[in-house]
């Protein structure tokens, strides 16, 4: 085996695009804000027409992820799907530079065009964002490059991979071939309306395929249809070996077997809120990849998410290996 990675992830291949909107502005656009939704072609290319002052980044949740790992100097890689289009050539060239390895070159020909994401940041740091699927849904078991999902040490998959038919075929694929590694598979439920899309498949890939899935609260109460957080984490790490819930300004939650750890979050106000759960999980996988104990990785991950919500958009800015020296974490 040539290249072993330390982190893999999967997961949409999407160009963000952001701008500011006012309330104003996104009331006329008739943009639900706060929340991510799904929009046709014609609808994207008439939002990303609306857009006034546009920062173009190669993202997608896990993508961001995956980006804040390898920024802190472990080996990646991100599999994801992209037309040889303007914007897929920016994003698997965005990639690259970065630091992780695309091994998926951008598809030519019969293809929707690559995966966008116009977010409209409003004064107060809350995201609306409007997604277009495009060819980044598209991603198949054929799209799984199973020498790299082999060679994975940690392989993390984006829930909202699962809303075609086609995505699921390409998870079960990876988690098998990390596994057959020697792996650890894991999941982020991405969304609560995600959640609520495919539970029971969620129910299951939780139990049977994944040995760790992060969360938010929103996410683990939509997963068992409660308004008990408690009794939801309970019910999940009864099934899961590694149960990680964040709770925006609330302590996060780490459970592992007997072993629960609860990480204090310092509030702050958002200057924009992108990539705060995407980047959580940068440093707390970069935390258990490196063999940290669980209140070391989740304070890891809490430092990067506080990072990044102080900044436009979703990826740090300060080397997050500078932040951890500073506050002791390394």
């Amino acid at each position: 085996m040539s290249q072993r990675y330390d982190v893999v992830g999967i997961g949409n291949a999407i160009v963000d695009v952001i701008s500011h909107g006012d309330d104003s502005f996104l009331e006329n656009m008739g943009i639900t804000k706060g929340i991510m939704q799904l929009v046709e072609r014609e609808r994207a290319e008439l939002l990303y027409a609306a857009m006034s002052d546009r920062v173009q980044t190669p993202g997608g949740s896990v993508a961001n992820t995956i980006a804040g790992v390898g920024s802190l100097g472990l080996s990646t890689a991100f599999l994801g799907k992209v037309k040889d289009d303007a914007l897929g050539r920016f994003y698997a060239a965005g990639m690259a530079e970065q630091g992780t390895a695309f091994p998926n070159p951008p598809v030519k020909g019969n293809l929707p065009p690559t995966s966008r994401s116009m977010i409209f940041v409003s004064p107060d740091g809350e995201r609306s964002m409007n997604t277009y699927l495009g060819a980044g849904a598209d991603f198949d078991e054929d799209d799984v490059d199973a020498g790299v999902a082999g060679a994975a040490r940690w392989l993390f998959l984006e829930g909202y991979l699962y809303d075609k038919p086609e995505g699921k075929a390409a998870f079960t694929a990876a988690a098998r071939a990390c596994r057959a590694g020697g792996g650890k598979v894991g999941i982020t439920l991405s969304d609560p309306f995600c959640v609520d899309r495919h539970r029971a498949d969620f129910h299951r890939l939780i139990e049977a395929e994944m040995d760790y899935t992060i969360g938010n609260h929103e996410e683990w109460l939509a997963l068992y249809e409660t308004d008990d957080l408690d009794a939801a984490l309970s019910r999940a790490a009864g099934v899961c070996e590694l149960v990680v819930c964040t709770h925006s300004g609330d302590p996060v939650r780490i459970i592992r077997g007997a072993e629960r750890v609860e990480v204090p979050v310092q509030r702050i106000t958002p200057v924009d809120a992108t990539g705060a759960g995407d980047q959580f999980a940068a440093g707390f996988l970069y935390g258990m990849a490196t063999g940290q104990g669980l209140e070391t990785a989740g304070r890891m991950g809490v430092a990067a998410a506080a990072e990044v919500i102080r900044h436009i958009g979703p990826r740090p800015r300060r080397p997050l290996k500078a932040l951890f020296a500073e506050t002791g974490l390394i």
